[in-house]
């Protein structure tokens, strides 16, 4: 028996450890664990992608079309910086309508 457990020394304890932990803690926690690292490969991908398109619609909040030479510009300057004229926003283009607005008023009829 010496023969055998000199050279297989790291198996057999590798063997033991298997054997005695395995049972005792089961499957479900190894396939719990890789089940969360798969899930957080997958998810954090997902969470730059929000981050960006959260970024991405912030930048394009804060552009601004100079109305009479079409220059692009970023931030707070309500003139363009080529010609001098009032810049407008993008956002200004779109005005957010009001309900009452939009709605659209239906009168009930008697059918006969």
């Amino acid at each position: 028996m010496n023969y055998f457990v000199k050279p297989n020394k790291n198996f057999l304890t590798y063997t033991l450890i298997v054997l005695i932990i395995f049972p005792i803690f089961g499957v479900k926690i190894f396939l719990g664990l890789l089940g969360n690292i798969l899930l957080l490969l997958f998810l954090i991908p997902l969470l730059l992608l929000l981050l960006v398109f959260i970024g991405f619609n912030s930048y394009k909040s804060k552009i601004n079309i100079c109305s009479n030479c079409g220059t692009i510009s970023l931030g707070l300057n309500d003139t363009c910086m080529q010609c001098g004229t009032k810049l407008n926003n993008i956002s200004e283009k779109n005005p957010v309508k009001a309900p009452s607005e939009r709605t659209i008023e239906v009168k009930a009829e008697e059918i006969k």
